[in-house]
């Protein structure tokens, strides 16, 4: 083993060493949710909502409702309030209405805690309440007006510690198979590491003619055209100017995450085109060039790669154009802002990947390429770009099925960039996944490649 390759060994070891240590220590801070029961009746059907507030501040985003459909008859309703609220609203419905409430409690596994001001009903603040009394452990409650509800105070201390227990638990255990899950996949790419690297030293020896290349596919791509290679911007633009539309004046689309409706849709659905014409040019690019694919001493490795650069020249574009019309709307660029280079390269790793799959397997089976158009028209509300996750909030495990997506860490990327102002080493165990991910797919993806290529000339 020559110098330079020890070296690259020994900074791999040193690397890899370092993110062991992180991914030991990391501790995410305490997760969980405590559940409130209570068993209502009232005289008719009624919308339910508990807002979870800190003090009382009560938003939207963090509510629940619940439908209470028994007229008449008792129900029991559940409700999921996160771990790090003290105070609950209790809304009671919009129309005038008789209550009974009973059972009403916080639970975690096997622990209950009652409200202790639930029977001294006196010490509740509460709004548009004809009266309120306890009777026999039964809170009676009157209600006028649209907009009734009562206060209650949480009191989690017995609670909390089990929740802590059992979320510091789940994070050990997290990390012990990402640390296995890591150090895996190295011990796998040391051991076959001639293999793995084959493809990466091909694209860069040849990164002069890849290059080169994709300057030219960029500019024969609409050769022939009136307006040339302004077609490649004005389907994006008119995609956003339609969702803009619809979402904003057809459908009366406020702010997301607190942010304008356009920059949100702008910033996130900008990596999409990105991601998106890398992945149908990069799949066609063997079909494309197949004259070059039956020459001998060609190195077809390249093909795919090519059209993800010609598509990153359009890119560069749209993020001009994101990042003045964040400006405009008083989001300047700040230091942040320069992520966009490292999500761009996230977007374009996670494209190779995947394109020296299926660009090899497209050969012998041409249906992929309309699979993959239909991938990529669902992909783009499951990302999600054009709407929040959290609104799913009342479904965590939903959320996190969102977050697999490796997409929707580039998406998020690209806002925290634009927006938010956030670091991506703020969510360092994210990053990792997303990196490991990206890394099976491109090893994946160069393995089909490989064991194709020999019958490509054939098929073609």
């Amino acid at each position: 083993m020559g110098k330079r390759k020890k070296l690259l060994l020994g900074v791999g070891v040193i690397v890899l060493l370092v993110l062991n240590m992180l991914i030991l220590f990391h501790r995410e801070p305490v997760s969980g949710e405590y559940e409130l029961h209570m068993e209502l009746t009232a005289n008719s059907e009624q919308d339910i909502q508990v807002y979870y507030c800190v003090g009382r501040n009560p938003v939207e985003e963090a509510s629940q409702i619940k439908q209470y459909t028994k007229s008449g008859k008792m129900q029991e309703l559940i409700f999921n309030i996160p771990w790090n609220y003290d105070t609950i609203r209790l809304d009671l419905g919009r129309e005038q209405d008789e209550y009974q409430i009973q059972q009403m409690y916080l639970s975690y596994k096997n622990k209950q805690v009652e409200f202790s001001d639930f029977s001294v009903p006196e010490h509740l603040l509460t709004n548009e309440i004809q009266y309120i009394e306890n009777r026999n452990n039964v809170l009676l409650v009157g209600t006028t007006g649209d907009d009734p509800y009562i206060w209650f105070p949480m009191q989690t201390g017995s609670l909390y510690p089990q929740l802590e227990k059992d979320s510091l638990r789940n994070v050990w255990l997290i990390n012990i198979l990402m640390l296995l899950f890591l150090d895996g996949a190295a011990v796998i790419i040391f051991i076959f590491r001639n293999k793995f690297f084959t493809l990466p030293k091909e694209l860069y020896q040849n990164r002069s003619l890849i290059f080169n290349l994709a300057k030219n596919d960029f500019k024969t791509k609409y050769a022939g055209s009136y307006l040339g290679i302004i077609w490649a911007f004005i389907q994006p633009i008119v995609t956003i100017m339609v969702y803009w539309f619809v979402f904003s004046v057809g459908l009366k689309a406020g702010n997301v995450s607190d942010y304008p409706f356009v920059l949100y849709l702008v910033s996130g659905i900008i990596p999409w085109f990105f991601f998106q014409d890398a992945l149908n040019g990069g799949t066609n690019a063997l079909l494309e060039y197949n004259y070059l694919v039956k020459k001998v001493v060609f190195k077809i490795s390249i093909l795919p790669i090519v059209k993800i650069i010609s598509a990153f020249f359009v890119h560069i574009f749209f993020v001009m154009f994101a990042l003045i019309l964040c400006w405009f709307y008083g989001y300047a660029p700040g230091a942040e802002t320069i992520q966009i280079l490292y999500y761009s390269v996230c977007t374009f790793m996670i494209s190779l990947g995947l394109v020296y799959a299926t660009s090899a397997v497209v050969i012998f089976f041409r249906d992929l390429t309309q699979i993959i158009n239909i991938f990529l028209q669902v992909g783009v509300w499951l990302t999600p770009i054009m709407w929040d996750v959290n609104i799913l909030s009342d479904h965590p495990w939903a959320i996190k099925l969102f977050k697999l997506n490796p997409m929707y860490y580039i998406v998020t990327g690209y806002r925290d960039a634009m927006l938010g102002h956030v670091w991506f080493w703020e969510h360092w165990s994210w990053t990792l996944y997303f990196w490991v991910v990206t890394a099976l797919l491109f090893v994946v993806g160069s393995f089909i490649f490989k064991r194709l290529k020999p019958h490509f000339a054939d098929v073609l």
